[in-house]
């Protein structure tokens, strides 16, 4: 854990939480970080079923504290590859959606330029109806670049995407949730991405990660159906595809191995 980021795991569900309330969680070095260590070490950590990420405090996160962040781009390559596909930067919302399981994004107060960018690397996003987004990147003279074009891809639809980026202009939580940026919309956005969590590591874990195989797939069509049977051949007959038939014959809870 940093400063910055903390986190802990209770039956296989991390609840990970953005940690600088007092500036709305903006972006500076260190949450960069923090972030980053996250990603890194929840990847790593055996018996992990779901993440649910969210802000301490009065939002989820404000984005690039300007302040700080004025000189940390200066002398870096961007069009450097530090983390795979990705560079440091986009990193903190690409790793995410690479981690191997399920990542719900719980959203209230403010979620803003590369804070919507890391909301956008989860794979669910659910947020307070009075939540307010912004793709702001255009506000400061610099385009999104945290990921935020490959994430919204295919999530947001296009004309409103563009629109959204071009003017900078804040949205509420229900147009987001109409144009792709939000799943859906909750009172207690926190308490509702673990309770998701938490069903979600009732279910067949190796099941689950081959779906978020499947779903990040990027290939054509007859890769992805390759990819699909792949994925089902393995399951078929495993221990815990076989565990997830006898604990619904027998109406009892699963008892999954990992």
């Amino acid at each position: 854990m940093s400063e910055r980021v903390t986190w802990k795991i209770e039956q296989g569900v991390a609840d990970v939480r953005l940690a600088r309330p007092d500036k709305m969680n903006a972006l500076d070095p260190a949450m960069f970080e923090g972030i980053l260590g996250a990603i890194d070490t929840l990847g790593k950590s055996p018996g992990l079923r779901a993440v649910v990420l969210s802000g301490e405090g009065r939002a989820f996160c404000a984005g690039l504290d300007m302040a700080s962040m004025a000189n940390a781009g200066a002398g870096v390559d961007l069009t450097a590859r530090s983390h795979g596909l990705a560079n440091s930067f986009q990193q903190v919302a690409w790793g995410w959606r690479t981690l191997p399981v399920p990542v719900i994004a719980a959203i209230h107060g403010v979620a803003f330029g590369g804070g919507l960018q890391i909301a956008s690397g989860a794979d669910v996003r659910i947020a307070a109806p009075d939540t307010r987004l912004s793709v702001m990147e255009l506000k400061w003279g610099i385009v999104p670049d945290m990921a935020g074009f490959v994430l919204w891809r295919g999530t947001v639809r296009d004309d409103v995407l563009r629109e959204l980026i071009y003017t900078a202009r804040e949205f509420d939580a229900a147009e987001g949730q109409g144009s792709g940026f939000v799943t859906r919309l909750a009172e207690e956005p926190h308490a509702e991405a673990l309770a998701l969590a938490h069903a979600i590591a009732g279910r067949n874990p190796d099941a689950i990660r081959a779906a978020k195989r499947l779903a990040n797939h990027e290939g054509d069509a007859a890769a992805v159906l390759l990819a699909e049977s792949a994925e089902q051949a393995a399951l078929m007959r495993s221990p815990n595809q076989i565990e997830a038939v006898m604990a619904n014959l027998q109406k009892r809870s699963p008892r999954f191995r990992d």
